[in-house]
């Protein structure tokens, strides 16, 4: 059995005495302890992994102002701070054992917008997509450019001085940043600016820390002039901590304390707000994409790409093609990057041009094509082709791939993985190509694969060795590149971490800058004297003996290597998360992870439930349990009383409050509405409603399942039997009495009523209640050729028949003989609950059924995209090479394959407007455009509509506990969405999808079957 777990780690006094005085001095925000918060901040998108203390939300600057000042008493002088935004970083910036303050949840607004003026005040939880969707409608945003966008907060770029693609023209973060809102270590709160004249001097005369600050910084500023000029690089991308470059200016004798606090890396100041400028957005934006025949030739091309004016010059390598291309992401861009005929494609610059006219930017692509032209036709520079692409949607998706490279390059097959530790190394473009082929050539000696893309306009290039980290062995080797890779970096006038600050490098900063790093120490302590905030990053002050942390500093790989290989092989979707945070995006129009969307509890999310999975098999195996033996136990197990009555004792004592860390992994898994949205949506691939399953089964070895667990499970079995009364059934269904009482006794809420009348009833006397399968063994082959059987699933067949029913005559409709076949449970239901044992029966079951309907090559055609999938994935997972041959296809696959038989009809008028199933769309990328060409066909234009989670994801819905949550991601996605729709034209293939729109809106929107059988 399954044992109780405790947390690796105990809080230590002084954080469990400061923690309860916060909460007594008024902090009006989120304190949290609890280890799995903990756990979930414990990692970023590095190698690193160091457990905090405990997670503060803050809601205000005012509250992180009360935490430092009480932080400030001598008897919490111990406790250290980190802040945090969107846990993006690569190199463990943001990672502290003491409390990580996470301004991602509450400080998320726009405070004010002035157009006029083209700047914008924010705080710094905001997203960074976000903010640009508020300025959309104004024509402005926020320019600055990187791949984490959808999750990167403003003050998360502040602080790692955060760019990307575009920063040749652009800039950097620190370009547009006005100033800034900063709380220092006492709690007092400044408005750094720049300034100059008689506002500069009240400033060095102030008496307090801040005036200490200021006359600190312009004596470094203007005494040590010259070493800055010498010791800086002159690149695009200099980013060092602290940027004494920029903090003054001599012109105008101008001091800007924003300029040092933008690249801290936390290490200075809690940043709560920022004032931001705000660039026009281009009215014209057109992408060249060049293929080559070696990305050496991309790279040696690159001072052409600069040379023509172009707004950003991206490169990718051929391993990265080849990710993109075996990802959901390459359905979006297959055309616009076609391969050339008889010749490989081994590398691509995306060159942009960018502005608002398009008539100052044509002449200059132009230019550019020309000179392509002339290279191809002469074989010069290994240039195989380019295309042009003009279109906003175009670009924009070119981009989504080029940004999902960095999580692509995590899901190389095999134990080694790409990792992030060298890859943002910067050196003058001109110098890029010969530099890259020397780090090539180190990375070879090392004998590792790896993968390339970056920004060569700015001569940024990421590259990521593939390294497995559970291996002590490989540890030292990352040690001896990263060394290596900071000598190279000097040799050609460049910098290890030009993008994306220094983290867990922070002990080579005393090389880089020499005598300069004692200036630096000096500023660390002028603002934290007792080395308190983000310890150890960058620098420490003048008067510490503390260390700076190191490249050797604990890594994840230290704890997943504690759970065995072939467990880790198993759980393969958990432990290879490599921590990218895809997951946590906020776009409420895409399909990946409602839960984490509405909460915004990192937790809920993929990660946060794979970090939780991979700490809870640690636990298992330290405590000598074997997980797969336990699973193998239960699959072959008996029943015994002892058993039961051990999981009563157990879950009486849950009751009782009996600390597990179980019940925390519980708690996230519960509220993933598998949707399995991020089994395609993440470039990794995790699955959570595959591990969820798994862990499930075994936590209900320990603990009592509850009632609505056999609820859920079983309704392949009650929903036919109920469906033969489905009066009577109805009758008591409808009574509000009998859904408390349901509500009460069991937590599922409006259980929905009974079709009726019943399928069978709607096709009395129709030849598709006929099937026999001995009948059909007999035919003919010809005859076997007009047939197509039609699957059952639970919910639309008993619950929503009109549906089935509709694909029946529509089937005949087309001249085909549809059959419906008698109902087989599924078992997606027992799946989601974590009966594996009992799916694995029903999968086995159906699958033989099926495969014998298989052998006689007619067609199988199921309704809803969920139950269907099932049959694809969970099938697979649960049966192996057993599962057999079989597919039932989804209904538009059938209908595209005699899409030439169905009747060809002029474009008329009628447009619908297709919500499609998030696994449908996940799964499935392709659907939303078969059904597009089927309806074509039929003379009428289909329009998907990018919506999100309906929320009500199966039975997820019906959970009292659930049903607020599922309201509000209705609320959030589709309903908006809806409202803007010609009810009688909006299409929805899920069953469920359905069922929530008319639970939530009284609508019963009709699957897209129905709407073609109303064309024909």
């Amino acid at each position: 059995m399954i044992p109780r777990l405790t947390p690796q780690e105990s809080l230590k006094q002084p954080y469990i005495a400061f923690l309860a005085a916060l909460t007594r001095a008024g902090f009006t925000g989120n304190i949290d302890s609890s280890y799995s918060s903990r756990l979930a901040v414990a990692t970023d998108n590095s190698v690193y992994q160091w457990l905090p203390q405990a997670v503060l939300h803050p809601k205000t600057t005012e509250d992180i102002a009360l935490m430092l000042k009480l932080a400030s008493e001598p008897v919490y002088r111990q406790i250290t701070f980190s802040p945090r935004g969107g846990g993006t970083g690569t190199n463990g910036q943001s990672l502290n054992d003491g409390i990580m303050v996470d301004l991602s949840l509450y400080m998320t607004s726009v405070l004010e917008l002035d157009v006029a003026a083209r700047q914008v005040r924010v705080q710094a939880g905001l997203v960074k997509d976000k903010l640009n969707l508020t300025l959309k409608p104004h024509g402005l945003f926020f320019s600055p450019e990187l791949s984490t966008s959808n999750r990167a907060t403003i003050g998360g770029m502040v602080n790692t001085d955060a760019s990307g693609q575009g920063s040749l023209k652009y800039g950097k973060t620190s370009a547009h940043v006005v100033g800034v809102r900063a709380v220092l270590m006492d709690g007092s709160v400044i408005d750094a600016a720049p300034l100059q004249g008689d506002a500069l001097q009240a400033k060095l005369e102030q008496q307090d820390r801040e005036g200490e600050i200021y006359r600190l910084v312009w004596d470094i500023a203007r005494g040590k002039r010259a070493d800055i000029e010498a010791t800086f690089p002159k690149l695009n991308r200099f980013l060092t901590g602290y940027d004494l470059t920029h903090v003054y200016d001599p012109a105008t004798e101008t001091l800007d304390l924003s300029r040092l606090l933008c690249g801290s890396e936390g290490t200075l100041a809690f940043i709560t707000e920022a004032v931001l400028d705000l660039t026009p957005i281009p009215t014209y934006r057109a992408l060249v994409n060049i293929k080559y025949d070696s990305f050496e030739s991309a790279l040696r091309n690159a001072p052409l790409m600069v040379e023509a004016e172009a707004l950003s010059v991206e490169t990718v390598d051929s391993r990265v093609l080849d990710l993109a291309r075996s990802d959901i992401v390459w359905h979006s861009v297959k055309s616009l990057i076609t391969d050339v005929p008889d010749k490989e494609m081994m590398g691509l610059n995306i060159v942009e041009y960018a502005g608002a006219d398009a008539s100052d930017q044509q002449p200059k692509m132009q230019a550019l094509c020309k000179k392509l032209d002339e290279l191809m036709a002469a074989g010069k520079a290994g240039i195989i082709g380019y295309q042009i692409t003009e279109d906003l949607a175009s670009v924009e998706a070119i981009y989504a791939m080029r940004k999902k490279a960095v999580g692509l390059l995590g899901n190389a097959p095999g134990r080694k993985k790409p990792v992030a530790f060298t890859e943002d190394t910067a050196v003058p473009p001109e110098k890029l190509a010969d530099f890259i082929m020397e780090f090539r050539a180190l990375l070879d000696d090392h004998q590792l694969t790896y993968g390339m893309f970056g920004h060569v306009d700015a001569g940024v290039l990421h590259v990521r060795p593939a390294l497995d980290m559970c291996d002590p062995e490989q540890e030292v080797t990352l040690r001896k590149i990263s060394d290596q890779v900071v000598k190279l970096t000097a040799k050609y006038g460049g910098l290890m971490w030009g993008e994306h600050g220094r983290g867990f490098r922070s002990e080579y900063g005393p090389e880089f800058f020499g005598d300069l790093f004692v200036e630096l120490r000096r500023i660390k302590g002028a603002f934290d004297p007792d080395n308190r905030l983000n310890p150890g990053k960058i620098c420490t002050p003048l008067n510490s003996n503390d260390p700076l942390v190191s490249v050797d500093a604990t890594k994840r790989g230290a704890y997943d290597r504690q759970i065995p290989v072939r467990i880790r092989d198993s759980f393969k979707e958990a432990l290879e998360c490599n921590g990218n945070g895809l997951c946590f995006t906020f776009e409420t129009t895409s399909p990946m992870c409602p839960s984490f969307k509405l909460s915004g509890d990192r937790r809920e999310s993929p990660k946060g439930r794979a970090g939780l999975m991979r700490e809870w098999l640690r636990q298992l195996e330290s405590q000598g349990v074997d997980v797969l033996s336990e699973e193998g136990a239960v699959e072959h197990g008996v029943f015994r009383w002892k058993d039961l009555v051990d999981r009563a004792l157990n879950t009486f004592a849950k009751a009782r409050g009996e600390y597990d860390f179980s019940h925390e992994v519980m708690d996230a898994m519960q509220s993933c509405l598998a949707c399995k949205a991020c089994s395609s949506q993440c470039p990794i691939k995790v699955d959570v409603p595959a591990f969820r399953s798994r862990f499930m089964q075994l936590y209900h070895q320990r603990y009592l399942r509850p009632a609505k667990d056999y609820f859920v499970a079983t309704v392949e079995t009650y929903a036919p039997l109920m469906a033969k009364t489905p009066g009577a059934v109805n009758f008591f269904l409808k009574k509000q009495w009998v859904q408390k009482l349901t509500e009460k006794t069991i937590g599922m809420v409006d259980v929905p009523i009974l079709s009726q009348p019943t399928l069978k009833q709607q096709l009395a006397g129709h030849e598709a209640l006929l099937f026999q399968l001995e009948k059909l063994e007999a035919m003919s082959p010809d005859a076997r050729s007009k047939v197509v059987l039609v699957v059952q699933d639970p919910f639309t067949s008993f619950y929503d028949a009109d549906v089935v029913r509709d694909l029946i005559l529509l089937i005949e409709k087309l001249g085909y003989r549809p059959l419906l076949l008698p109902f087989k449970p599924n078992g997606k239901p027992q799946h989601i609950k974590g009966f594996l044992r009992s799916f694995a029966r029903t999968a086995a079951d159906s699958a033989q059924f099926f495969n014998r309907l298989h052998k006689l090559g007619i067609p199988m055609v199921g309704p809803d995209p969920a139950m269907v999938l099932c049959y694809r994935d969970e099938y697979v997972r649960a049966l192996g090479d057993a599962r057999g041959d079989f597919k039932v296809q989804l209904p538009q696959e059938w209908l595209l394959s005699v899409l030439d038989l169905l009747p060809q009809k002029e474009a008329g008028s009628e447009t619908f407007y297709l919500m499609g199933h998030c696994t449908e769309k996940t799964a499935e990328p392709g659907s939303n455009g078969d059904w597009a060409k089927v309806f074509t066909r039929l003379g009428a234009k289909l329009q998907p509509v990018a919506v999100g989670c309906c929320g009500m994801a199966g039975t997820y819905g019906h959970d009292s506990k659930h049903l607020d949550d599922s309201r509000q991601i209705y609320k959030n996605s589709w309903q908006p969405a809806l409202a803007k729709l010609p009810a009688a034209y909006a299409l929805a293939t899920g069953y469920s999808c359905r069922s929530q729109v008319k639970r939530i809106d009284g609508n019963k929107l009709k699957h897209p079957v129905q709407a073609l059988l109303a064309l024909l």
